[in-house]
């Protein structure tokens, strides 16, 4: 039996007003990856590394992070931008319509592609997007991530990092345990070493234009995408969670237990790469 990891093709792609890296890995019908802010492709190695050999997986850095370099001065972006590059990046692979699977942040722009070109999306499964306008208490959801925002532009980074993940955990929530870094292989060193690199331009220019984002529940509802909302057996109350409750509620569906919390598609990676394989199968 051969455990080796299958191998990774690099690739770039200009879009207007950055330069996209994207990795392919596999074999098989299209299957495109897109991984929130501040995170990159590499939160999503693992996953991507389990279905490659029922895929071609592509998964990708979000312009502005990490690889996917800016070729124009930093400016906000929200959703839509996000959604245009994953439109340019699918129409450039050329493969027809794609399985897309967004986590986060990254199933913000799934959303969006999935609404507003939805040829290009054969299945869709997007894992605890963050979406606090669909929220009853929205107003303090806005709240709590200007505070966010002006956190880091006080205080700095790490404290406002500190305040978001408390919103993204739920109340009462421990903070997340940090691996120790003498464990870790080189390459989950190298993704932590680019997201803490990546926080910077996330707090200061995609935090609050991405959490004001409304999907078009309606064209999504009506479409011709079937959509799976996953939510983590281990998530509390915090917003991804109650978002992804939400979201289900507006597209009549029931949403889909995964293995894990939040980041179980990079922490519990096999087992949620054999959920998300039953539900495209």
């Amino acid at each position: 039996m051969n455990d080796a990891p299958p191998p990774v093709g690099t690739r770039t792609l200009q879009v207007p007003g950055a330069r996209l890296h994207y990795e392919v890995r596999g074999s098989g019908p299209l299957l495109l990856m897109i991984p929130g802010a501040p995170a990159d492709a590499g939160a999503l190695a693992g996953l991507a590394a389990c279905l490659a050999d029922r895929f071609t997986v592509v998964t990708y850095d979000q312009r502005g992070l990490s690889r996917s370099v800016l070729t124009e001065p930093p400016a906000d972006s929200d959703v839509a931008v996000f959604g245009d590059d994953a439109h340019r990046l699918l129409d450039a692979l050329g493969e027809g319509p794609a399985y897309v699977v967004g986590n986060s942040g990254g199933a913000l722009t799934a959303l969006d592609l999935a609404a507003r070109h939805p040829g290009q999306v054969r299945a869709l499964v997007v894992h605890e997007p963050p979406l606090p306008e669909l929220l009853t208490d929205r107003e303090h959801w806005r709240a709590v991530f200007q505070d966010v925002h002006d956190t880091y532009r006080e205080q700095g980074a790490g404290a406002a990092m500190g305040k978001f993940v408390a919103a993204v955990n739920g109340p009462g929530s421990a903070p997340p345990a940090m691996p120790d870094p003498s464990r870790m292989p080189p390459e989950a060193l190298e993704t932590m070493g680019r997201v803490q690199g990546n926080l910077d331009h996330f707090l200061a220019h995609v935090l609050l234009p991405v959490l004001r984002f409304t999907p078009d529940t309606a064209a999504l509802r009506s479409g011709p995408v079937p959509i799976t909302v996953g939510i983590g057996e281990s998530s509390g109350d915090g917003v991804p969670a109650l978002s992804a409750r939400a979201l289900a509620e507006r597209l009549g569906v029931e949403p889909l237990t995964f293995p894990g919390d939040h980041q179980g598609l990079a922490t519990d990676a096999p087992a949620c790469a054999e959920t998300i394989h039953a539900v495209l199968a």
